[in-house]
């Protein structure tokens, strides 16, 4: 028997636990800094609500109305199986972006334990610290057995137990740091520059990368989604369950950066560091605040980072499994134990890639320039396949499964939906703006990252 939630608050917690990752708490602060702080903060929440929120919609319900994986999914409403390789891609997508997430997510186990014992040189050699094999070896694989121990439990005893538990842990843990942070010299500078937007500072770039992050953190484009969809009861509303998975997501996001820009200028560091912020700055300002209060404060914040990523690694590892529950008919058990063997084996030169192997540090040059096995992997299947995955997704709910058959099951679980303005606004979205503007981001990714035309 299939599995599923066992009422809304268990997709709510699962499904926002999927979109809060890394993306939000590592990557979200770095981009902001580097793209204007404020003024990129307010692109990201419009492109998140009104530009993203279409696409988790229709995801989520060609998801509950097939109860299927991705590709049955699309198979079932298409009627060919022409269609099922969007949702080939998006288990692909899931496979592949675990592969390279997970030895990220080991990165935050081991500092988090490098931080309990207050060893805070880690930071000062990060190139070191990710080139220790053995380390490295370890602190990824007991992510990944953590990640296949929760997916193995299934939808409502592994998936919602374990989402319900580490996403108010999650939000507890920020809270605090934020309330530390707001102590500290300097605070309400890094608040200032975060919050009192200058839109001076904002370039089509900004608007690019504000727009490919709110994908990247909402888990559009991969499967997922639909894959939680497949596990939602007929009964719930899916437009606001929606709604509220997006504005968790970007509260998230948005104190994530209310956490990390008064450290940052506690320290007098720059806040755009880029995507060392987290792994090589942070941890020489949790130094200085003292052997107590650094340890505590510095293992809390990995902690956090730890818990983001796993309600992100959790819903990568279930859409393939769903895949091969559903299509091949493997036992729960014996698809997530293969999987995620084999995803940490694919994943093993991106742990190399920092420097410990040099073919996987010069992997392949594309675009003008040389880049290592996770940069190949990331630039392939999250800054590439995601964007097209959205725009087909947008495209067959539009044009192929047709928005009459999209209103009819949004109204399910919400008797108003059919005649309202989210209705009009939504199959406005979905037919003709979230095509156009997500087609235009994956053009300019492959002629940025690929071809090495530099349209910003």
């Amino acid at each position: 028997m299939r599995g599923s939630f066992s009422n809304r608050i268990g997709f709510i917690a699962a499904a926002a636990g999927s979109a809060i990752g890394l993306g939000n708490i590592w990557k979200f602060p770095y981009e902001a800094g580097s793209n204007g702080g404020a003024a990129f903060l307010v692109i990201y929440v419009i492109c998140a609500f009104v530009l993203c929120f279409p696409i988790m919609v229709s995801e989520i319900a060609i998801g509950r109305r097939t109860q299927l994986n991705p590709y049955g999914a699309f198979v079932m409403l298409s009627g060919s199986k022409s269609w099922g390789f969007v949702g080939v891609m998006g288990v692909l997508c899931g496979f592949m972006i675990l592969s390279f997430y997970n030895v990220v997510a080991g990165w935050a186990f081991g500092y988090f334990l490098h931080m309990i014992g207050g060893d805070f040189d880690v930071a000062k050699d990060f190139i070191g610290y990710t080139t220790d094999f053995w380390d490295n070896l370890f602190f990824s694989m007991t992510f990944m057995f953590v990640t296949a121990l929760i997916v193995a439990g299934g939808v409502q005893k592994g998936i919602e137990k374990w989402s319900k538990i580490m996403m108010p842990a999650l939000v507890l843990i920020l809270l605090f740091l934020i309330g530390y942070a707001f102590t500290l010299d300097n605070a309400m500078k890094g608040v200032e520059f975060y919050l009192v937007p200058n839109f001076s500072l904002v370039t089509g770039k900004t608007v690019y990368t504000a727009l490919s992050q709110a994908f990247f953190s909402l888990s559009l484009g991969m499967g997922a989604l639909i894959t939680y969809g497949s596990y939602m009861n007929k009964s719930e509303n899916v437009v606001s369950s929606a709604a509220i998975v997006t504005l968790s997501d970007t509260t998230v996001a948005f104190l994530a950066g209310l956490m990390i820009f008064p450290f940052v200028y506690f320290q007098g560091l720059q806040p755009s560091a880029g995507p060392g912020l987290v792994f090589v700055t942070l941890p020489g300002v949790f130094e200085h605040m003292g052997a107590f209060w650094g340890r505590f404060v510095g293992a809390s914040f990995f902690l956090l980072l730890c818990f983001a990523a796993l309600t992100s690694t959790i819903s990568l590892l279930e859409v393939p499994v769903a895949y091969m529950v559903d299509e091949k008919k493997w036992p729960r058990k014996r698809a997530v134990w293969i999987l995620a063997t084999i995803i940490f084996i694919i994943g093993l030169p991106s742990m190399f890639s920092t420097g410990a192997v040099k073919w996987c540090t010069e992997f392949i040059s594309y675009g003008g320039s040389t880049h290592d096995f996770l940069s190949v992997v990331s630039d392939i299947f999250n800054d590439t396949f995601l964007p097209l995955g959205g725009f087909l997704i947008s495209t067959f709910a539009a044009y192929k499964w047709k928005t009459e058959n999209l209103s009819e099951e949004l109204a399910q679980g919400n008797p108003n939906y059919k005649g309202s303005i989210v209705e009009k606004f939504l199959n406005m979205m979905v037919m003709f703006v979230c095509p156009l503007i997500i087609g235009i981001v994956f053009v300019i990714t492959i002629l940025q990252k690929f071809i090495g035309i530099q349209i910003f």
